[in-house]
């Protein structure tokens, strides 16, 4: 159902719950699909949710088993086997905690950081590639949707600009695990 807005010089808005639903669904395979692709290129065959435990770590640093459980919303044990197969692929390293001599961290190796930086470095070159193709009035727009899709979903909007190393990964907030 379209409404008039006399406040947008005569701009025709339209409430479309069900097309925006379908749009939204559309984009979000599209940037699955670019996720995919710059996981793929991986050679271990790291999959969606060994990557968003690898950018757990890599902006959060050492971190322990249950808190990476709680942040990625997995039981322990489910965390526990996607450890194991990333501390047998390389890409991380189980060490003991020096406060508490009875827990071990959890951090990135350097083949861990390297890893994800390609990975976010691949996605971001690929949006960065659709983006350009659009028109500057789309891209505005598309910035402002999102800001406001981001928002309704409790997402930061942008960035945190302190945390530099979480805006080189495309996130702002370290409990990433919504969009990764």
């Amino acid at each position: 159902m379209a409404q008039r807005d006399t406040d947008t010089d005569d701009v025709e808005v339209t409430d479309d719950v069900e097309g925006v639903t379908r749009a939204v669904l559309a984009a979000s395979r599209l940037l699955m699909a670019v996720s995919a692709r710059s996981l793929a290129a991986v050679e271990d065959g790291v999959t969606l949710p060994q990557f968003r435990m690898l950018v757990v770590l890599s902006t959060r640093g050492a971190t322990k088993l249950v808190t990476l459980a709680e942040l990625l919303q997995v039981a322990p044990s489910t965390a526990m086997r996607m450890v194991d197969r990333l501390i047998a692929a390389g890409l991380a390293v189980r060490e003991v905690n020096p406060e508490s001599r009875r827990e071990t961290l959890l951090t990135l190796t350097d083949v861990g950081r390297r890893t994800v930086a390609g990975v976010v470095a691949r996605r971001r070159a690929a949006i960065a590639s659709i983006v350009e193709r659009l028109d500057p009035a789309h891209r505005a727009a598309l910035v402002e949707a999102l800001a406001a899709f981001n928002e309704a979903g409790g997402e930061p909007s942008f960035p945190v600009p302190d945390d530099a190393q979480a805006q080189a990964l495309g996130w702002g907030e370290p409990g990433l695990t919504r969009d990764v």
